[in-house]
């Protein structure tokens, strides 16, 4: 197991950054078409293609999904995902023609000190292509492809990812970029809110502060919906319907709750997808879908903390501190 969402079989993920404008563009390729779906529940989303994913309608599977900073310009990103798949004989079948399917979730990170003065045309279709034709079964966290922009209200967010498996051998993982409007630790102190889901000391180690420190339940934000959005993807081997996939869309969702406070708020996007790559028979439809829902939540929730503890602050003046550099020395991490 690598804890990443690759850890499902039938995926890659790539990245691809520009280190000067301070933003980039990660990829989730599927070996084949796989089930998917998306749950939205914060305020201010910027996405494409995810009507395509309503259980009502045609398309049954998806060759990618697009994850990337840049605000609106970033749905440029899902364009060059496409040129990729498009190059390797992949897409939906219409007579002759093939159009790959790429549902994507853009972040707002124009503010970060990074130059956004690109010209006519933004970067992130090349990003978008670069990603893809990089995917592969390892990459990297932190400040890595659509990770490498993303902020919290205190803290340098990042890229995360995570993995698990069911009691009936399901494997369920998790990626996400945490560039919400809220805080993932408690308070100004290291514990992160997801600390009570973490395996074997992968962010830290620290648990829970006992008793909660006085400043864990103040109300801290940016501020603005123009500095926000947590998009992430949530994948399993499993064989589910794209209302299955929904469902366990909604319930992994919990995880963001559990992992940022505040969540799912106007200024957010909140932005999960779900796939399924149809390895898998699942030993019932109810029961455990609802147990896989629960661990992907876990998953989720542990991938938010990972991708904020292996961020790096960026390079800019007035750059948000990353966890290690505030923190780690004293715990010696």
């Amino acid at each position: 197991m690598r804890n990443l969402i690759t850890d499902v079989a039938g995926i890659r993920v790539g990245h691809a950054e520009d280190a000067k404008v301070a933003s980039g563009a990660t990829v989730l390729l599927f070996d084949e078409p796989a089930v998917a779906a998306v749950d939205v529940r914060g305020g201010g989303p910027g996405t494409r293609d995810t009507e395509l994913l309503d259980p009502a309608m045609t398309v049954e599977g998806i060759d990618a999904i697009a994850l990337s900073g840049g605000s609106a310009f970033g749905l440029d990103t899902a364009t060059g995902v496409q040129a990729w798949l498009a190059e390797h004989g992949r897409g939906f079948a219409v007579a002759d023609a093939l159009v790959p399917i790429v549902p994507a979730a853009i972040m707002f990170d124009l503010l970060n000190g990074g130059n956004k003065a690109w010209g006519r045309f933004p970067p992130y279709r090349e990003l978008g292509y670069a990603a893809t034709a990089s995917a592969a079964l390892d990459f990297r966290l932190g400040n890595a492809g659509a990770g490498l922009g993303a902020t919290t209200v205190n803290l340098k967010g990042g890229l995360g990812s995570a993995s698990a498996v069911t009691a009936d051998g399901i494997a369920v993982g998790a990626i996400v970029t945490v560039n919400a409007v809220g805080s993932v630790t408690i308070g100004n102190g290291p514990h992160f809110w997801a600390g009570a889901f973490e395996n074997d000391g992968e962010f830290g180690g620290l648990g829970w502060p006992s008793p909660l420190p006085a400043d864990a339940l103040v109300f801290a934000t940016k501020g603005g919906p123009q500095q926000a959005t947590t998009i992430a993807a949530v994948a399993t081997d499993a064989i589910l319907t794209k209302a299955q996939a929904r469902r366990l869309a909604i319930m992994a969702q919990t995880g963001l709750a559990r992992a940022i406070s505040p969540a799912h708020t106007p200024l957010d996007g909140d932005i999960v997808f779900a796939a399924a790559t149809g390895r898998k028979k699942l030993a019932d439809p109810v029961m455990a879908l609802s147990a896989l829902g629960a661990l992907a939540a876990n998953v989720l929730a542990r991938a938010v903390a990972r991708g904020v503890y292996e961020a790096t602050a960026l390079s800019f003046p007035g750059a948000l501190p990353n966890w290690k550099s505030k923190f780690g020395a004293k715990f010696g991490l």
